[in-house]
């Protein structure tokens, strides 16, 4: 097989080339249609909320899975239960309120009654009037209850998905992974500070790419930079599962100083101060040195722990040009007042309006409106070399043949094995449903399920 044409999106990509990528993907309809319903509402495990946003029985939240809507809640016996906001009687999408409490879910249209786990308890005038009508005699209530997920939850994180059968949260996350998710989600109670919310004229994945790329963040982000928060010259790591799916850029804060390492970054400025120094002031809270941890878990999900804020970011693709980018601020049960204020002071850093990621805003923007107006030519992923591993730092300085690793493990996604290609005599190859056959990693460890 030389190459994986798709026909419908008129897009022909050859198979193992991962440094050349081509545009369409961040803005063709038909791609963003199929990425909807194989990657979100496939095999994968998507953030949908913490538990302490639902803490008493039958409160509930409104959320979504890709472009669709779902409801979590926790039922009378204190277990959570996740299906789709959509009645099975007319489609209606019944529930429009974010948050509440409720004993049960009541279509407005015709009135049909769900209960907290989304089986179907009611239907008006489902035997009739005066012996007229009805629901037929074999109809059964419990065939046509809500579209139910499968839960996870994950020391206070609550994770969804619409494969039934979806292999184990640990093993999809892999152990370096789980080891950092863990840090952060210890078990501790969690308690929310705010949230915000902020639509990006983008495709979903630029930011999905930007979060695991650390080669902008030492030439964009003027305050990183300056002030030493994320810099190619400190110590660092990037760390990836063996699947690329996830990834996780670790470093720690250095000075506001220009040195060698640093005179390729001209964003640096030596004379900028802060008026309030205690905004860039972090406190050791974890057992190791590492001032920032950016954690990406496929598909829908950012995890930031910048000096002292923490931060969960949850992507919400609206069509192939825009996705809503939801921010849910979180301290610890434990934390004292001023731990709090210092995790809320230093949100500032990094927020819908933050210091930091207001840059990536708007390169976003700007990288969308150029990969839709050249949406024939491709990008060059050439930066990190040929390899995928982990590795001690944040950048390459090697010679011109080397990809971005990060980036290029994820354009390797496990998402077609050879079987399920066989299965399709014009298989759909989107960047996260592509598999480089001629790899040594066409064979992983896990595979979705369910398409």
């Amino acid at each position: 097989m030389n190459g994986i044409p798709n026909t419908d999106a008129g897009l022909d990509w050859a198979a193992g080339d991962v440094s050349h990528v081509p545009y369409k993907i961040y803005s063709d309809p038909s791609i963003f249609k199929q990425e909807m319903h194989r990657i979100f509402c496939g095999s994968s495990w998507c953030y949908v909320g913490l538990v302490s946003e639902i803490p008493n029985p039958q409160d509930y939240k409104t959320t979504y899975i890709g472009n669709r809507s779902v409801i979590i809640c926790q039922d009378r016996e204190g277990n959570i239960n996740g299906f789709s906001n959509s009645c099975a009687h007319r489609g209606v999408k019944f529930c429009k309120q974010q948050k509440g409490n409720t004993r049960v879910f009541v279509c407005p249209y015709h009135k049909w009654v769900y209960d907290l786990e989304g089986n179907l308890k009611g239907i008006p005038f489902s035997r009739g009037v005066k012996g007229n009508g009805g629901m037929p005699s074999d109809f059964d209530f419990k065939a046509n209850g809500l579209h139910k997920l499968a839960i996870h939850i994950q020391n206070g994180v609550i994770f969804a998905s619409f494969d039934e059968n979806m292999t184990g949260f640990e093993e999809y996350l892999g152990e370096s992974n789980l080891h950092y998710f863990n840090r952060v989600f210890d078990g501790r109670g969690l308690k929310i500070l705010g949230y915000s919310r902020q639509l990006i004229p983008a495709n979903w994945k630029l930011m999905f790419e930007n979060i695991k790329d650390p080669y902008h963040a030492s030439l964009l982000h003027v305050f990183l930079v300056t002030f030493g928060l994320f810099r190619a010259d400190q110590k660092s790591q990037v760390k990836m599962d063996d699947t690329g799916m996830h990834g996780l850029l670790i470093s720690q804060k250095g000075e506001q100083k220009k040195t060698a390492a640093t005179k390729d970054m001209k964003a640096l400025k030596e004379n900028f101060r802060l008026k309030d120094p205690r905004l860039l002031e972090p406190v050791k809270e974890f057992p190791d040195t590492s001032t920032v941890v950016m954690q990406t878990i496929w598909p829908n999900l950012i995890i930031q722990q910048q000096s002292n804020t923490l931060a969960i970011r949850q992507l919400r693709p609206r069509d192939a040009k825009s996705f809503e980018l939801h921010w849910t601020f979180f301290a610890y049960d434990s934390d004292d007042e001023e731990m709090v204020r210092r995790r809320l002071r230093q949100a500032n850093l990094m927020s819908s309006a933050g210091l930091v990621s207001g840059d990536d805003s708007e390169v976003l923007k700007m990288a969308q409106e150029g990969v839709t107006e050249y949406s024939e030519d491709r990008a060059i992923l050439r930066m990190g070399g040929d390899s995928t591993h982990d590795e001690e730092h944040m950048v390459t300085t090697d010679d011109s043949v080397r990809k971005d690793c990060l980036l290029s493990s994820f354009w390797l996604m496990p998402s077609f094995s050879q079987s399920t290609l066989n299965r399709y005599q014009s298989p759909v190859l989107i960047p996260e449903l592509a598999i480089c056959l001629s790899s040594k990693r066409a064979n992983r460890r896990w595979v979705p399920r369910t398409w």
